[in-house]
């Protein structure tokens, strides 16, 4: 159970970095705004992975609350970028 927690802390610490990297590199203002959603994406996973290694639910409210705070942000990046491009 130890080399699959390790491996998986693994991908997403290099899940983090490539994301951090198109965050930083991002050539446009969606670009960074899917990074950013992304590594909220990330973050989740990371949370849940320990929630599920501990085996402690106290974490799903909090898992609840991002997921919702991601998509509410992607929606409205969406129809800010659709209004800019109307005008």
């Amino acid at each position: 159970m130890i080399v699959v927690a390790v491996t998986v802390a693994a991908l997403l610490a290099v899940a983090v970095g490539l994301t951090l990297v198109r965050i930083i590199r991002g050539p446009s203002i969606l670009d960074r705004a899917v990074a950013t959603d992304v590594l909220l994406a990330v973050v989740v996973a990371a949370i849940a992975t320990e929630a599920a290694y501990s085996r402690d639910a106290t974490a799903l409210p909090v898992l609840v609350v991002l997921a919702i705070l991601g998509f509410v942000s992607s929606v409205s990046v969406a129809r800010f970028a659709a209004r800019r491009n109307d005008k």
